[in-house]
Protein backbone atom coordinates (compact mmCIF):
# COMPACT_ATOMS: atom_id res chain seq x y z
CA UNK A 1 0.00 0.00 0.00
CA UNK A 2 1.56 3.92 -0.87
CA UNK A 3 0.16 7.16 0.62
CA UNK A 4 1.15 10.15 -1.91
CA UNK A 5 0.87 13.27 -0.19
CA UNK A 6 1.14 15.94 -3.01
CA UNK A 7 1.64 19.93 -3.22
CA UNK A 8 3.27 22.21 -5.44
CA UNK A 9 7.05 22.86 -5.78
CA UNK A 10 8.21 26.16 -3.60
CA UNK A 11 11.68 27.37 -2.47
CA UNK A 12 10.11 28.06 0.93
CA UNK A 13 8.87 24.16 2.27
CA UNK A 14 11.07 22.40 0.06
CA UNK A 15 14.23 21.73 2.24
CA UNK A 16 11.35 21.01 5.42
CA UNK A 17 9.56 18.03 2.94
CA UNK A 18 13.26 17.04 2.23
CA UNK A 19 13.72 16.68 6.36
CA UNK A 20 10.51 15.10 7.14
CA UNK A 21 10.48 11.59 5.71
CA UNK A 22 13.71 10.85 7.40
CA UNK A 23 11.86 12.32 10.78
CA UNK A 24 8.91 10.55 10.49
CA UNK A 25 10.55 6.89 9.61
CA UNK A 26 12.39 7.40 12.84
CA UNK A 27 9.16 6.61 15.39
CA UNK A 28 5.72 7.28 16.43
CA UNK A 29 3.92 8.31 19.21
CA UNK A 30 3.20 4.94 19.98
CA UNK A 31 6.85 3.73 18.81
CA UNK A 32 8.67 6.72 19.41
CA UNK A 33 12.40 4.97 17.92
CA UNK A 34 13.51 3.76 15.21
CA UNK A 35 14.17 -0.01 16.38
CA UNK A 36 10.62 -0.46 17.95
CA UNK A 37 9.07 0.74 14.38
CA UNK A 38 11.39 -2.55 13.21
CA UNK A 39 10.18 -4.52 15.68
CA UNK A 40 6.73 -3.81 14.50
CA UNK A 41 7.68 -4.51 10.89
CA UNK A 42 9.45 -7.75 12.13
CA UNK A 43 5.94 -8.39 13.98
CA UNK A 44 4.19 -8.31 10.95
CA UNK A 45 6.11 -10.84 9.37
CA UNK A 46 9.06 -8.90 7.71
CA UNK A 47 6.98 -5.85 6.33
CA UNK A 48 8.78 -3.48 4.52
CA UNK A 49 8.27 0.33 5.17
CA UNK A 50 9.50 3.23 3.13
CA UNK A 51 9.25 6.89 2.94
CA UNK A 52 10.56 9.25 0.55
CA UNK A 53 9.98 12.50 -1.25
CA UNK A 54 10.23 13.41 -5.35
CA UNK A 55 9.15 15.72 -8.11
CA UNK A 56 6.99 15.68 -11.24
CA UNK A 57 6.84 18.12 -13.14
CA UNK A 58 5.57 20.92 -10.60
CA UNK A 59 4.76 19.00 -8.04
CA UNK A 60 6.57 17.67 -5.24
CA UNK A 61 5.45 13.58 -3.70
CA UNK A 62 5.69 12.57 -0.54
CA UNK A 63 5.67 8.59 -0.52
CA UNK A 64 4.59 6.17 2.21
CA UNK A 65 5.11 2.82 1.24
CA UNK A 66 4.09 -0.23 3.26
CA UNK A 67 4.78 -3.71 1.72
CA UNK A 68 2.77 -6.52 3.55
CA UNK A 69 2.78 -10.55 3.58
CA UNK A 70 -0.42 -12.33 2.31
CA UNK A 71 -1.64 -13.92 5.31
CA UNK A 72 -3.60 -16.55 3.11
CA UNK A 73 -0.10 -18.57 3.41
CA UNK A 74 0.51 -17.30 6.95
CA UNK A 75 -0.98 -20.57 9.51
CA UNK A 76 -2.49 -18.57 12.41
CA UNK A 77 -1.59 -15.28 11.08
CA UNK A 78 -3.23 -12.06 12.65
CA UNK A 79 -5.64 -9.69 10.11
CA UNK A 80 -2.58 -8.87 7.70
CA UNK A 81 -4.08 -6.18 5.73
CA UNK A 82 -5.79 -4.65 9.15
CA UNK A 83 -2.51 -4.22 11.33
CA UNK A 84 -0.66 -2.88 7.96
CA UNK A 85 -3.30 -0.07 7.36
CA UNK A 86 -3.16 0.87 11.09
CA UNK A 87 0.41 1.09 11.06
CA UNK A 88 0.52 2.95 8.17
CA UNK A 89 -2.20 5.45 10.17
CA UNK A 90 0.05 5.13 12.44
CA UNK A 91 3.04 6.52 11.38
CA UNK A 92 1.82 9.16 9.41
CA UNK A 93 -0.65 10.52 11.28
CA UNK A 94 0.86 9.89 15.22
CA UNK A 95 4.35 11.15 14.88
CA UNK A 96 6.50 11.48 17.94
CA UNK A 97 5.76 15.00 19.41
CA UNK A 98 6.51 16.49 22.76
CA UNK A 99 5.23 20.36 23.36
CA UNK A 100 4.25 20.39 20.17
CA UNK A 101 7.40 19.70 18.53
CA UNK A 102 8.99 16.52 17.02
CA UNK A 103 11.76 14.79 19.28
CA UNK A 104 14.34 16.82 19.50
CA UNK A 105 17.16 14.28 19.43
CA UNK A 106 15.75 12.89 16.86
CA UNK A 107 15.67 15.95 14.77
CA UNK A 108 18.64 17.04 15.59
CA UNK A 109 19.97 13.77 14.26
CA UNK A 110 18.07 13.63 10.87
CA UNK A 111 18.88 17.12 10.33
CA UNK A 112 22.70 16.98 10.48
CA UNK A 113 22.18 13.65 8.51
CA UNK A 114 19.85 15.56 5.64
CA UNK A 115 22.96 17.78 5.84
CA UNK A 116 25.61 15.72 4.75
CA UNK A 117 23.58 14.59 1.81
CA UNK A 118 22.92 17.65 0.97
CA UNK A 119 27.05 18.50 0.83
CA UNK A 120 27.60 15.01 -0.66
CA UNK A 121 25.68 15.40 -3.90
CA UNK A 122 28.55 16.89 -5.48
CA UNK A 123 30.27 13.51 -5.03
CA UNK A 124 28.19 11.95 -7.50
CA UNK A 125 29.44 13.78 -10.56
CA UNK A 126 26.79 12.78 -13.41
CA UNK A 127 23.93 13.56 -10.43
CA UNK A 128 25.50 16.76 -9.85
CA UNK A 129 25.93 17.84 -13.38
CA UNK A 130 22.29 17.07 -14.36
CA UNK A 131 21.38 19.13 -11.14
CA UNK A 132 24.02 21.95 -12.62
CA UNK A 133 22.05 22.04 -16.03
CA UNK A 134 18.28 21.87 -14.62
CA UNK A 135 19.84 24.66 -12.15
CA UNK A 136 21.05 27.15 -15.13
CA UNK A 137 17.85 26.42 -17.87
CA UNK A 138 14.86 26.15 -15.65
CA UNK A 139 16.01 28.98 -13.07
CA UNK A 140 13.05 30.91 -11.84
CA UNK A 141 11.14 27.62 -12.68
CA UNK A 142 9.78 25.44 -9.95
CA UNK A 143 11.39 22.55 -11.41
CA UNK A 144 14.37 23.92 -10.90
CA UNK A 145 14.03 23.33 -6.97
CA UNK A 146 16.29 20.64 -5.41
CA UNK A 147 14.34 17.84 -3.78
CA UNK A 148 17.23 16.90 -0.95
CA UNK A 149 16.83 20.13 -0.24
CA UNK A 150 19.63 23.04 0.81
CA UNK A 151 21.92 23.17 3.19
CA UNK A 152 21.01 27.18 3.92
CA UNK A 153 17.47 26.58 5.07
CA UNK A 154 18.32 23.89 7.46
CA UNK A 155 19.50 26.94 10.56
CA UNK A 156 16.33 27.91 10.08
CA UNK A 157 13.98 24.96 10.74
CA UNK A 158 13.62 23.47 14.20
CA UNK A 159 11.65 21.06 15.63
CA UNK A 160 8.28 23.11 16.19
CA UNK A 161 8.15 24.54 12.71
CA UNK A 162 8.86 21.51 11.60
CA UNK A 163 5.92 20.17 13.25
CA UNK A 164 3.51 22.90 12.09
CA UNK A 165 4.67 22.80 8.73
CA UNK A 166 3.77 18.59 8.91
CA UNK A 167 0.19 19.56 10.45
CA UNK A 168 -0.32 22.34 7.40
CA UNK A 169 0.89 19.28 5.05
CA UNK A 170 -2.38 17.05 6.53
CA UNK A 171 -4.68 19.65 5.88
CA UNK A 172 -3.32 21.02 2.39
CA UNK A 173 -2.03 18.01 0.08
CA UNK A 174 -3.52 15.72 -1.48
CA UNK A 175 -3.70 12.61 -0.42
CA UNK A 176 -3.75 9.26 -2.64
CA UNK A 177 -4.07 6.08 -1.08
CA UNK A 178 -3.32 3.10 -3.15
CA UNK A 179 -4.05 -0.52 -1.92
CA UNK A 180 -3.03 -3.28 -4.24
CA UNK A 181 -2.86 -7.07 -3.63
CA UNK A 182 -4.90 -10.38 -3.33
CA UNK A 183 -7.50 -9.45 -0.62
CA UNK A 184 -11.50 -8.89 -0.11
CA UNK A 185 -11.44 -5.55 -1.94
CA UNK A 186 -14.83 -4.39 -0.76
CA UNK A 187 -13.76 -5.22 3.23
CA UNK A 188 -10.59 -3.52 2.23
CA UNK A 189 -12.38 -0.01 1.10
CA UNK A 190 -14.45 0.09 3.84
CA UNK A 191 -11.49 -0.23 6.56
CA UNK A 192 -9.49 2.05 4.67
CA UNK A 193 -12.12 4.32 4.39
CA UNK A 194 -13.21 4.24 8.35
CA UNK A 195 -9.47 3.95 8.84
CA UNK A 196 -8.48 7.31 7.01
CA UNK A 197 -11.70 8.88 6.54
CA UNK A 198 -11.09 11.69 9.16
CA UNK A 199 -7.27 12.21 8.28
CA UNK A 200 -7.62 12.33 4.35
CA UNK A 201 -7.93 16.59 2.95
CA UNK A 202 -10.29 17.51 0.59
CA UNK A 203 -7.98 19.54 -1.18
CA UNK A 204 -7.29 18.67 -4.77
CA UNK A 205 -3.65 19.69 -6.44
CA UNK A 206 -4.54 20.97 -10.02
CA UNK A 207 -1.30 20.29 -12.62
CA UNK A 208 -0.28 23.65 -14.38
CA UNK A 209 0.57 23.34 -17.96
CA UNK A 210 3.99 23.50 -18.53
CA UNK A 211 5.17 26.52 -19.76
CA UNK A 212 6.35 26.26 -23.81
CA UNK A 213 9.24 28.73 -23.01
CA UNK A 214 10.76 30.47 -26.40
CA UNK A 215 14.52 29.70 -27.22
CA UNK A 216 16.04 32.41 -29.35
CA UNK A 217 19.52 30.79 -29.01
CA UNK A 218 20.60 27.70 -26.80
CA UNK A 219 23.16 28.42 -23.84
CA UNK A 220 26.63 26.78 -23.33
CA UNK A 221 27.54 26.79 -19.36
CA UNK A 222 31.69 25.29 -19.24
CA UNK A 223 32.39 24.76 -15.24
CA UNK A 224 35.60 23.11 -14.11
CA UNK A 225 36.65 20.82 -11.50
CA UNK A 226 39.75 18.58 -10.66
CA UNK A 227 38.03 15.28 -12.44
CA UNK A 228 39.44 12.85 -15.48
CA UNK A 229 35.53 12.10 -16.97
CA UNK A 230 33.87 15.06 -18.32
CA UNK A 231 30.12 15.45 -18.11
CA UNK A 232 28.11 16.71 -21.37
CA UNK A 233 24.91 17.69 -20.42
CA UNK A 234 22.24 18.81 -23.17
CA UNK A 235 18.59 19.85 -22.07
CA UNK A 236 15.99 20.79 -24.73
CA UNK A 237 12.28 22.04 -24.36
CA UNK A 238 9.69 19.61 -25.95
CA UNK A 239 6.76 21.38 -25.56
CA UNK A 240 5.11 18.51 -25.19
CA UNK A 241 3.80 17.11 -21.97
CA UNK A 242 1.93 13.63 -20.92
CA UNK A 243 -1.31 15.28 -21.22
CA UNK A 244 -0.64 16.35 -25.30
CA UNK A 245 -1.78 14.48 -28.01
CA UNK A 246 1.84 14.26 -29.56
CA UNK A 247 3.61 12.63 -26.13
CA UNK A 248 3.33 9.09 -27.56
CA UNK A 249 5.30 9.81 -30.14
CA UNK A 250 7.49 11.81 -28.51
CA UNK A 251 7.87 8.46 -26.55
CA UNK A 252 9.09 6.27 -29.35
CA UNK A 253 11.52 9.91 -30.45
CA UNK A 254 13.64 9.34 -27.29
CA UNK A 255 13.27 5.60 -27.41
CA UNK A 256 14.80 6.05 -30.91
CA UNK A 257 17.05 8.71 -30.14
CA UNK A 258 18.42 7.84 -26.61
CA UNK A 259 16.59 6.08 -24.63
CA UNK A 260 17.29 2.13 -25.13
CA UNK A 261 20.80 0.29 -26.35
CA UNK A 262 20.15 0.37 -29.73
CA UNK A 263 19.62 4.20 -30.18
CA UNK A 264 21.35 6.60 -32.34
CA UNK A 265 23.03 7.96 -29.32
CA UNK A 266 24.36 4.96 -28.00
CA UNK A 267 25.42 3.64 -31.46
CA UNK A 268 26.85 6.41 -33.11
CA UNK A 269 28.68 8.75 -30.15
CA UNK A 270 29.55 5.88 -28.07
CA UNK A 271 29.92 2.52 -29.86
CA UNK A 272 30.96 4.36 -33.86
CA UNK A 273 32.98 6.82 -32.36
CA UNK A 274 34.18 6.08 -29.12
CA UNK A 275 33.36 9.35 -27.94
CA UNK A 276 31.38 8.30 -25.08
CA UNK A 277 31.46 6.40 -21.66
CA UNK A 278 27.75 6.51 -21.92
CA UNK A 279 25.10 8.37 -23.81
CA UNK A 280 21.42 8.71 -23.81
CA UNK A 281 18.64 10.14 -23.24
CA UNK A 282 15.44 10.48 -20.89
CA UNK A 283 11.70 12.80 -21.09
CA UNK A 284 10.72 14.86 -18.03
CA UNK A 285 6.83 13.92 -19.34
CA UNK A 286 5.44 16.21 -16.73
CA UNK A 287 7.69 19.34 -16.94
CA UNK A 288 8.08 18.91 -21.24
CA UNK A 289 12.07 18.70 -20.60
CA UNK A 290 14.56 16.22 -22.19
CA UNK A 291 18.17 15.32 -21.29
CA UNK A 292 21.48 13.57 -23.06
CA UNK A 293 23.60 12.60 -20.45
CA UNK A 294 26.98 11.73 -21.59
CA UNK A 295 30.49 10.60 -19.98
CA UNK A 296 33.11 11.94 -22.11
CA UNK A 297 36.65 12.96 -22.26
CA UNK A 298 37.49 16.39 -21.57
CA UNK A 299 39.32 17.24 -25.13
CA UNK A 300 36.10 15.47 -27.14
CA UNK A 301 33.93 18.01 -25.96
CA UNK A 302 33.33 20.10 -30.01
CA UNK A 303 33.43 16.54 -31.28
CA UNK A 304 30.82 15.22 -28.99
CA UNK A 305 28.44 17.98 -29.05
CA UNK A 306 28.64 18.28 -32.53
CA UNK A 307 27.60 14.38 -33.17
CA UNK A 308 24.83 14.05 -30.48
CA UNK A 309 23.32 17.39 -32.40
CA UNK A 310 23.57 15.74 -35.64
CA UNK A 311 22.12 13.08 -34.18
CA UNK A 312 18.97 15.57 -32.97
CA UNK A 313 19.03 16.83 -36.56
CA UNK A 314 18.61 13.41 -37.67
CA UNK A 315 15.51 12.72 -36.00
CA UNK A 316 13.75 16.43 -36.72
CA UNK A 317 14.72 14.87 -40.81
CA UNK A 318 12.90 11.58 -40.21
CA UNK A 319 16.34 9.73 -40.96
CA UNK A 320 15.84 6.49 -39.47
CA UNK A 321 14.35 2.83 -40.73
CA UNK A 322 10.95 1.62 -40.33
CA UNK A 323 12.85 -1.11 -38.55
CA UNK A 324 14.20 0.74 -35.86
CA UNK A 325 10.83 2.47 -35.57
CA UNK A 326 9.11 -1.11 -34.78
CA UNK A 327 12.16 -2.13 -32.99
CA UNK A 328 11.62 0.49 -30.48
CA UNK A 329 7.81 0.65 -30.14
CA UNK A 330 8.27 -2.64 -29.15
CA UNK A 331 11.15 -2.01 -26.42
CA UNK A 332 9.07 0.49 -25.17
CA UNK A 333 5.64 -1.94 -24.47
CA UNK A 334 7.78 -4.42 -23.16
CA UNK A 335 8.88 -1.65 -20.53
CA UNK A 336 5.17 -0.99 -19.69
CA UNK A 337 4.44 -4.67 -19.61
CA UNK A 338 7.37 -5.29 -17.45
CA UNK A 339 6.19 -2.19 -14.99
CA UNK A 340 2.68 -4.66 -14.43
CA UNK A 341 4.66 -7.72 -13.28
CA UNK A 342 5.72 -5.14 -10.38
CA UNK A 343 2.92 -4.21 -7.84
CA UNK A 344 4.64 -0.57 -7.15
CA UNK A 345 4.78 -0.33 -10.89
CA UNK A 346 1.33 -0.78 -11.62
CA UNK A 347 0.50 2.02 -8.46
CA UNK A 348 2.75 4.14 -10.63
CA UNK A 349 0.64 4.11 -13.46
CA UNK A 350 -2.17 4.70 -11.67
CA UNK A 351 -1.12 7.52 -10.06
CA UNK A 352 0.48 8.80 -13.65
CA UNK A 353 -3.33 9.15 -14.64
CA UNK A 354 -3.72 11.35 -11.40
CA UNK A 355 -1.18 13.81 -12.13
CA UNK A 356 -1.95 14.30 -15.98
CA UNK A 357 -5.90 14.21 -15.14
CA UNK A 358 -6.55 11.76 -17.84
CA UNK A 359 -7.57 7.92 -16.74
CA UNK A 360 -6.13 6.10 -19.95
CA UNK A 361 -5.68 2.79 -19.45
CA UNK A 362 -2.38 0.44 -19.88
CA UNK A 363 -3.83 -0.99 -23.20
CA UNK A 364 -4.73 2.60 -24.41
CA UNK A 365 -1.15 3.67 -23.26
CA UNK A 366 0.19 0.54 -25.46
CA UNK A 367 -2.27 1.23 -28.29
CA UNK A 368 -1.29 5.06 -28.74
CA UNK A 369 2.46 3.60 -28.89
CA UNK A 370 1.69 0.69 -31.79
CA UNK A 371 0.26 3.21 -33.65
CA UNK A 372 2.90 6.07 -33.50
CA UNK A 373 4.31 6.89 -37.41
CA UNK A 374 7.41 8.34 -38.63
CA UNK A 375 5.49 11.77 -39.86
CA UNK A 376 4.37 11.66 -35.83
CA UNK A 377 7.65 11.47 -34.47
CA UNK A 378 8.73 14.22 -36.87
CA UNK A 379 6.30 16.45 -36.29
CA UNK A 380 7.09 16.21 -32.35
CA UNK A 381 10.58 16.55 -33.26
CA UNK A 382 10.27 19.97 -35.33
CA UNK A 383 8.82 21.69 -31.87
CA UNK A 384 11.82 20.78 -30.01
CA UNK A 385 14.10 22.90 -29.36
CA UNK A 386 17.76 22.68 -27.40
CA UNK A 387 17.75 25.00 -24.20
CA UNK A 388 20.85 24.57 -22.62
CA UNK A 389 24.63 22.58 -23.10
CA UNK A 390 26.36 22.01 -19.61
CA UNK A 391 30.08 20.26 -19.70
CA UNK A 392 31.48 19.40 -16.34
CA UNK A 393 34.78 19.20 -17.20
CA UNK A 394 38.71 19.45 -15.83
CA UNK A 395 40.83 22.16 -14.93
CA UNK A 396 41.33 24.15 -18.36
CA UNK A 397 40.02 20.99 -20.15
CA UNK A 398 36.96 22.74 -21.79
CA UNK A 399 37.72 22.67 -25.42
CA UNK A 400 39.45 20.81 -28.02
CA UNK A 401 42.12 23.35 -28.39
Amino acid sequence: MIAKFRTHLNREDITKRALLPYVLRQGTALNPSRAEIESKLDELYGAGLGIDGGKRGESHIMSFRLELANDKFIPNAPDMMQAGIELLKEVIFEPNVYNSAFNEDVFNREKETLRQRIKSVKEDKMNYAQMRLIDEMCEGESYALHVQGYEADLDSITAGNLYEYYKNLLVNDQLDLYILGDFNVEETKQLAVKTFSQKISEEIVTSNHAEHKKISEPREIIEEENIQQAKLHIGYRTNCTYKDPGYYALQVFNGIFGGFPNSKLFMNVREKHSLAYYAASRIESHAGLMFVFSGIAPEDYNKAKEIIELQFKDMTAGEFTEEILEETKGLIINDILETLDHPQGIIELYYQQVLSEDNVSTDEMIEHIRNVKKADIVEVASKIQEDTVYLLTNNGGGTDA
